[in-house]
């Protein structure tokens, strides 16, 4: 499998404006992700299709991610005469990262035997500015899961071919899987309560009856 590095130095020389960034990734897999800007991401997708080298022709899943907005640490490195020598000293501080909406890509090559390749797509924000690209055009089987993450995320994916909810019924409100989500208490309408839900449920009926 082409490194990264190799795969994004390919897409920019291939993909007119593209602007891509490598992801790190600290986890023991170590795999890391291309994040790709909105404007290029079709065409950058249909490269990764169609390259005869690369030939990802298949997507095996889409994720979504919520990031809400965060207080961030950032500690850099800078020079400082302390008692009347040049002494390298951290700095420490704090910046505020707007709360974005991430969808993942994964992708292999059934004819090459290779992959995975992770492409990751961000949203402006997570209120109004919260629209991705599809990339079910390129990838046929990024429907239902782009479906999934526009359910339980909010993500609008424009060009999507049937973009409805597909969990959750269409007159469900907010979206289960922000970090932010508030569940109902509604819990007495489960035929065969169990665990947490059961106690929540008991409590609910005893708000009833004092009501």
């Amino acid at each position: 499998m082409i490194e990264v590095e190799q795969i994004k130095t390919r897409i920019e020389a291939a993909v007119s404006g593209a602007k891509l960034a490598i992801i790190p990734n600290e986890s023991p897999s170590g795999q890391r992700s291309l994040l790709v800007e909105n404007t290029s991401a079709v065409a950058v997708a249909k490269f990764l299709r169609d390259d005869p080298e690369l030939h990802l022709d298949y997507c095996s899943n889409v994720t979504g991610i919520d990031w809400p907005e965060a207080e961030l640490t950032v500690k850099t490195k800078v020079k400082q005469v302390v008692d009347g020598v040049e002494k390298e000293v951290e700095e420490v501080s704090k910046t505020l990262r707007p709360g974005y909406l991430e969808a993942v890509y994964h992708l292999y090559s059934m004819e090459k035997k290779h992959g995975p390749v992770i492409l990751r797509l961000r949203t402006e924000d997570r209120a109004d500015q919260n629209h991705l690209p599809s990339l079910t055009p390129v990838w046929r089987g990024c429907e239902l899961q782009e479906r999934e993450v526009f359910d339980l995320y909010g993500t609008v994916f424009d060009g999507h071919p049937d973009l409805r909810r597909i969990l959750m019924w269409d007159g469900f409100k907010d979206f289960p899987m922000r970090k932010d989500y508030v569940e109902p208490d509604d819990y007495d309408y489960e035929p065969t309560p169990h665990d947490d839900v059961l106690k929540k449920a008991k409590q609910r009926q005893a708000q009833e009856v004092k009501a």
